[in-house]
């Protein structure tokens, strides 16, 4: 176990510029059961001026011990640690430190541990291959964005944890999900397709419990995610809240 308690730095000093104003650094764990990914992983993190490893662990035990004193921003996970298993792993520590968003960076990506995953509330999911820049964004994307999640795992992860395009989505529903990616309402999407507003909300609901959304947004991202439906930015959509590969954690309920 390994925890920092440096000050942050002044907002007028070198490393952080120009004098535009103090903002705090995002600040980081790191949990992998090698001392030398460990490092690694904190030296690419730590070139970045607003990011800030502030703990270290090994194991399963103390990484849920040291994120609940610590309360990080952002946990970044190897799930091959000794201790637990990741899933009840991820659960602990979400239940020390609610606002903390877990990043899971493994060798691993099997579908069902992907969706078991995300179904305890992961905010990211990466490969090890991935490239630092991406890792980095990762992080940012988290602790900026509370509804973002980031997936980096292969294409066949990705089919199974959301279902291929053909086997999710009517040709209507595909119809309905784009429309609705650009920001039109339920009165608009009805004129459109010719359909009834209500027929609309049906297909809507639809949607939304095959792609275990809770809001229109959430489904949007995680047919994105998929490549279900192309990004919103390729339509020239005036909603950038709609990101592509952003998607929100899994829940079982629904909404209209």
């Amino acid at each position: 176990m390994k925890i920092d308690s440096r000050s942050e730095p002044d907002s007028t000093s070198p490393a952080m510029g120009s004098p535009v104003g103090h903002v705090r650094p995002t600040t980081l764990m790191i949990v992998d059961g090698h001392e030398l990914i460990r490092h690694g992983v904190r030296q690419i993190l730590e070139t970045e001026q607003d990011l800030s490893v502030v703990a270290e662990a090994g194991d399963s035990v103390t990484a849920v011990t040291v994120s609940t004193a610590v309360r990080p921003d952002v946990v970044v996970l190897d799930i091959e640690i000794p201790g637990g298993d990741p899933v009840g792993t991820v659960r602990r520590i979400r239940e020390g430190s609610p606002d903390t968003a877990v990043i899971i960076l493994s060798m691993l990506d099997g579908p069902e541990l992907v969706r078991d995953l995300l179904e305890v509330g992961v905010r990211g999911y990466l490969h090890k291959s991935v490239a630092r820049h991406d890792l980095v964004s990762a992080v940012r994307a988290v602790s900026r964005d509370r509804a973002r999640v980031v997936l980096g795992v292969s294409r066949s992860s990705l089919d199974h944890v959301y279902g291929r395009r053909d086997e999710v989505l009517s040709p209507r529903e595909l119809e309905v999900l784009a429309a609705t990616a650009e920001g039109l309402s339920n009165a608009q999407i009805a004129t459109r397709l010719s359909l009834a507003e209500t027929t609309v909300k049906r297909h809507l609901r639809n949607i939304f419990a095959k792609l275990s959304a809770v809001s229109r947004i959430d489904a949007v991202n995680k047919a994105v995610a998929a490549s279900i439906i192309q990004p919103p930015g390729a339509r020239n959509s005036s909603r950038p809240d709609l990101v592509a590969g952003a998607v929100r954690p899994f829940r079982s309920r629904t909404k209209n």
